[in-house]
Order: C-alpha cells, then sequence, then structure tokens
C-alpha cells in the first residue's frame, strides 16, 4: 500500500511539473518548445466568456494558434494555483488546473494589461515513460483589461 501511495505522489508531482514547465516557457514565449509536452494528435480548446475562441488538433494547429496570440503581447506571465488530479488508469490522468495569465500589449500607443482567470480542464496520457497534454480546454472565466503605466 505504502509503495503505491508514493508511485502516486511521484506521479502528481510529475504532472505539476508538466503544468508548470508549459507555463513557464510560455512566459518567455518559446511555444515550440511548448509542443513537446503535447501529444501528437492533441487537442485544444480554448473558451473566452463562454464562447470558443479557438480549436487547434495536433502540434502544428496548437504552435500556429498559440504563437499568434502571443506575438500580440510583449510581456507574458502565467501563476499556476490548483491542480486536482484523478487517474483513470497507469498511463491516463484527467485533471482541473487554475491560472492567472497576465499579458502586456501596446495599444494604440499606450501599455494595456490583459488579465485572465482561467481554468484548465486537462487530460494527460503518459507515453515513453513521460506524461503529455493530450487534451487541454481552457476556460478563460473571467478577463479584465486595462492600461498601466
Amino acid at each position: 500500500m505504502q509503495n503505491n501511495f508514493l508511485t502516486q505522489l511521484i506521479e502528481r508531482q510529475a504532472l505539476k511539473d508538466l503544468v508548470d514547465t508549459f507555463s513557464n516557457l510560455a512566459d518567455e514565449k518559446r511555444v515550440a518548445e511548448q509542443m513537446a509536452l503535447f501529444t501528437e494528435d492533441a487537442l485544444v480548446n480554448t473558451y473566452i466568456g463562454g464562447q470558443l475562441f479557438a480549436e487547434a488538433k495536433g502540434k502544428a494547429e496548437i504552435e500556429h494558434v498559440f504563437s499568434s496570440y502571443l506575438a500580440q503581447f510583449h510581456s507574458v506571465y502565467h501563476l499556476n494555483g490548483q491542480h486536482t488530479v484523478t487517474f483513470t488508469s497507469e498511463t491516463t490522468a484527467e485533471a482541473i488546473n487554475y491560472c492567472a495569465v497576465k499579458l502586456v500589449g501596446e495599444q494604440d500607443g499606450k501599455q494595456v494589461l490583459l488579465d485572465h482567470s482561467v481554468r484548465y480542464q486537462d487530460s494527460y496520457v503518459k507515453q515513453d515513460g513521460k506524461w503529455l497534454i493530450a487534451k487541454r480546454i481552457a476556460n478563460f472565466m473571467i478577463s479584465e483589461s486595462r492600461e498601466i503605466g
């Protein structure tokens, strides 16, 4: 029983590291490197205000959508919060992950902060001993835009 508990703790940490690495790479706009965190046929659906904003299937589409979106901003910041994991098998898991996303860009000569509160619903698959994101539903639940100094 103890060995199973320890294994599950190790796997939970590996999944948390996966999510945190995704955010760290996003902050540096290293989108091509983020693609190593997804399965080949991964699906990412992004909702803003309850409306489908973007849908991407496969690494090439996901990279294009992420790169196009982040190109609008010169500063990107993610802060991950809760990460609740449910293992569905030894090689699959589901999770809910909360994230605060702050994006700064220039608009009409002014610096504008776009502040999002995001809830990710993730599906993970363990392939070749490594956890990957197979599906991510990003729900941008609260969004605020304001001019900053």
